[in-house]
């Protein structure tokens, strides 16, 4: 049996598999239009996309919305696939940000790392100064039914729009984490338990405006049997970032991707990030000598996150996240998911692919074989 498809609106995902959006650097246009061009859903992600660029010292904004038009310009001439664009809500850019994403006609905005509510404003704006129908999806990212429904109203009320769609992020996701650090291993906040929640509270909004508000469930989904176990629960589609991670077309150095390989379930640690929020990574050095207390100095050239305290922090989390995207792991750190011990190989996104409808074949046949057995066992009990 064929993966179904994920439909957001007018857009169709042959596989309904969203390339979550890893900053720094981790997935840009290369792994984006890869994934699109396997039917899935390929995301660039936004924060401080503007790193390579000469003058992002001098003017971080121009160089980082610079770069972003220019990652999304690279994936559309590589891809005629389904490009998205991830964006945290925390950025100080993030309107700027959500603009250039519209403007040059992202088929998707992912928001998380905070609440967005005035994301319809921008494509509405948008649209009225360009004369212009922009196509843009809006969908956020939340950790809670509660989240989304807070979200749906107050668009509904200001807007008069609908999200378009909700990735629904549980504890066992990498990098930032929607959860207290005490939630983490809560089995109330664990995915399996939100999915049908966020899904009730999706088909309410559906009920108001007459269209489809799919679900999307991330955080450690790893395998074919994990989307066929989310999809039952109602989910329309799954979110993964660790699998792509340890692909070629992976925008990381190959010391990034070859953490991952290297990596043990010991290995995975919970950080206190420097923008205020809990963060799963693999241990190493840098985060042995943050808990410390050793500072690392640093100028801040560009306060790229609202939440970021420069005079408290031990160090700044965007340089360590470049500095660990170009292999410099003794002066950053990795992000990863929940499943990162169970990278073995770095293989191609098609092999990913393939081997995801492969797991999702054999989930279906295990199931449909436990079926039969049970009716088997119930016609014999009958007689």
């Amino acid at each position: 049996m064929s993966l179904p498809e994920l439909k957001i609106g007018n857009l169709t995902a042959k596989i309904p598999v969203v390339q979550g959006g890893m900053g720094v650097g981790i997935s840009l246009s290369g792994l984006a239009s890869a994934v699109a061009n396997q039917g899935g859903i390929g995301v660039i992600a936004g924060a401080m996309i503007g790193m390579r660029e000469p003058d992002v010292a001098k003017d971080p904004l121009t160089a980082n919305l610079r770069a972003l038009r220019n990652e999304i310009l690279k994936a559309r001439e590589l891809s005629n696939g389904i490009i998205g664009v991830n964006l945290m809500v925390a950025l100080t850019t993030f309107s700027q940000m959500v603009r250039t994403a519209i403007g040059n006609k992202a088929d998707i905005i992912f928001s998380g790392a905070g609440l967005p509510l005035d994301m319809p404003h921008h494509l509405l704006q948008l649209c009225e100064e360009k004369k212009e129908e922009f196509k843009t999806k809006l969908v956020p990212i939340v950790s809670s039914a509660r989240a989304a429904t807070v979200i749906a109203k107050k668009w509904a009320s200001r807007f008069g729009y609908t999200p378009d769609a909700f990735v629904v992020e549980g504890p066992k996701a990498g990098g930032h984490l929607g959860f207290k650090a005490e939630e983490l291993q809560d089995p109330n906040h664990s995915l399996e338990t939100l999915v049908p929640q966020v899904v009730e509270a999706a088909k309410a909004m559906e009920d108001k405006c007459g269209r489809a508000v799919p679900v999307i469930a991330a955080g450690g989904v790893y395998t074919g049997a994990d989307i066929m176990k989310f999809l039952d629960l109602g989910a329309s589609g799954v979110q993964m970032g660790t699998r792509f991670v340890a692909t070629h077309e992976c925008d990381a150095d190959d010391r990034f991707k070859q953490s991952y390989l290297s990596a043990r379930d010991e290995d995975i640690t919970i950080i206190k990030s420097p923008v205020g929020m809990p963060g799963r990574a693999l241990d190493n050095e840098f985060i042995t000598a943050s808990r410390e207390g050793k500072k690392k100095p640093f100028k801040c050239v560009f306060h790229c996150v609202h939440t970021c305290e420069q005079e408290k922090t031990p160090y700044c989390i965007a340089q360590a996240l470049i500095n660990a995207m170009k292999g410099n792991l003794e002066k950053g750190f990795a992000f990863c998911g929940a499943n990162v011990a169970r990278v073995n190989k770095i293989i191609s996104v098609h092999e990913l692919m393939d081997s995801l409808q492969k797991e999702f074949d054999e989930a279906m046949s295990s199931l449909s074989k436990s079926m039969q057995n049970m009716q088997s066992r119930l016609n014999l009990g009958s007689k």
